[in-house]
């Protein structure tokens, strides 16, 4: 409603309120998604733990947001059964929630170990707060709906036939389960899978065997023999002998020229189609210190030596070597968007690769930018990490992966080298941040006082219609975000910011 006195004094109460209303929305907006996060970055970066051995806070923290989440999801996951009609193809759909999961039970497993050492970290047993979470993540794990693909791929016999990554997720998982909650659930099947794979392995003519239908990654290969020593602590069974010949499969023909795993090789020939790249280097050296210690070292050294780069103001690993031309710019499902030959998947999974194996002067530098791009907000959620997750099939797979790369330790018996400088990129990143937000925060401001100086001359054509067209937008977006549905959200929230529309009046219509 308008009303002009003899003054000409105008009265927009409606358009007010929605000035006002949609000003405190954007100061709300900056301070959540960019002025909190820049802080929050400078204290997570800032952690002594990133620079040496121990869980850094942003774990702690990640962990007790992350868990009731992964619950609720992995519940609905199941009960869905959506898992049972998916591409066969389509890997964020098929891979990524077993994947998610099998991150969130070994995270939880480095967080247990590190409570029992020092229960001042947390008031509760990670294991404690968690146990509904690990239950429905392993649940999840042997849902047989989610075993749909590759039942498609190996028919029946899936669990008892090559398919090497998917079984161990299988023994990852329940290693993980057992170690935590001790309670001798699904021992059966964890024994049978890893005296299967494990056998299966050892009588291959190279030691490897394929994740799909001709489709051998040995990453894969080697993080099975890892998960198969792991699990003989719980068992009681010792294939140390099994692991030793396996040897065989990473070293002389089966390394590329530069001496590193290749990243994908004809299981029945020996030879291979890719050679190393920089996600499947860190991979390795996740588990290479714990099953082959010397061999870890050259690794780490030729990985360095082929990989590492500091350009573009930030320092980390590429995703195909130095040498190899043309390949700075792409992306795949497994590297992520590789800027400028930074391989994303390679320098996350470095963090752990550099901790394990006990050099915290990369480790401190991969880290510090990893928090920095993971866009941390104050309820917990990594923000980065879920831009590059599946919104629909594994929302949590970015957290849940940085989770358990944040959480790894030395390995038994490396040498520690701490140090490393921050690169430009991280302070660059914090500033933008900041430098933003300030600026979202000073224009918000600055509406407001311009609309305060400027409304005895403006006019508000249809002022009831517009505000009751800007509450339903405010409404739907409040709806949406309910719904989880950010993006449909957030957009009919920009929309609500552009009303109510105004027009400056005449000078003969003032007067």
């Amino acid at each position: 409603m308008n009303a002009t006195d003899s003054n000409h004094t105008t009265s927009y109460r409606y358009a007010d309120f929605c000035k006002y209303v949609n000003a405190a929305i954007v100061a709300a907006l900056a301070l959540w998604l960019l002025i909190i996060p820049a802080f929050l970055m400078i204290y997570y970066v800032n952690d002594p733990a990133l620079k040496r051995p121990g869980i850094p806070r942003i774990a702690w923290h990640l962990h007790k947001h992350l868990t009731p989440r992964y619950e609720k999801w992995a519940r609905a996951r199941i009960a869905s059964g959506v898992a049972a009609h998916l591409e066969l193809y389509d890997v964020p759909s098929t891979e990524w929630p077993i994947f998610g999961s099998v991150y969130y039970l070994w995270a939880t497993e480095e967080l247990q170990k590190a409570w029992e050492k020092d229960s001042s970290l947390s008031r509760e047993a990670p294991r404690d707060y968690a146990r509904a979470t690990i239950d429905a993540a392993t649940d999840l794990i042997l849902d047989p709906a989610h075993h749909t693909w590759v039942k498609q791929h190996w028919g029946d016999d899936y669990l008892h036939k090559e398919n090497v990554f998917f079984r161990t997720l299988i023994i990852a998982g329940l290693t993980a389960r057992e170690n935590l909650l001790k309670d001798g659930q699904h021992l059966d099947v964890l024994r049978d899978q890893v005296e299967t794979l494990s056998a299966e392995l050892d009588a291959s003519p190279f030691g490897v065997l394929n994740d799909y239908p001709y489709e051998c990654y040995p990453v894969d290969v080697f993080a099975a023999v890892a998960c198969i020593r792991r699990a003989d602590t719980l068992l009681g069974t010792d294939h140390s002998s099994f692991a030793t010949r396996e040897l065989r499969a990473f070293q002389g023909k089966m390394l590329d020229e530069r001496g590193l795993i290749p990243y994908c090789i004809d299981a029945y020939k020996g030879t291979h189609f890719q050679p190393s790249r920089g996600i499947g280097n860190s991979y390795i050296l996740i588990f290479a210190p714990e099953l082959y210690p010397e061999q870890a070292k050259e690794w780490y050294r030729l990985y360095e030596e082929h990989f590492w780069q500091e350009r573009m103001l930030a320092a980390g690993f590429r995703e195909y070597p130095k040498d190899i031309p043309n390949r700075d710019w792409f992306f795949d499902v497994d590297s992520g968007p590789v800027i400028n030959g930074f391989s994303p998947a390679g320098n996350a999974y470095g963090v752990a690769a550099a901790r394990v194996n006990g050099r915290f002067d990369q480790g401190y530098v991969l880290a510090a930018q990893v928090i920095v791009a993971s866009w941390p907000l104050a309820d917990g959620t990594l923000l980065g990490a879920r831009f590059l997750s599946d919104p629909w099939h594994a929302p949590h797979l970015g957290e849940a992966n940085l989770l358990y790369l944040l959480t790894q330790q030395p390995a038994p018996g490396v040498d520690i080298r701490t140090g490393g400088r921050l690169p430009n990129m991280v302070y660059v990143g914090i500033a933008f941040f900041l430098g933003i937000g300030a600026a979202i925060l000073i224009v918000a401001g600055w509406g407001i006082a311009r609309w305060r100086r400027d409304r005895d001359s403006i006019r508000v054509p249809a002022e009831c219609w517009q505000a009751a067209a800007w509450a339903c937008l405010l409404l739907t977006a409040m709806f949406l975000f309910c719904l989880g549905q950010l993006a449909p959200g957030f957009m009919a929230l920009l929309l609500a910011q552009l009303l109510p529309r105004s027009r400056r009046q005449t000078k003969a219509a003032l007067q």
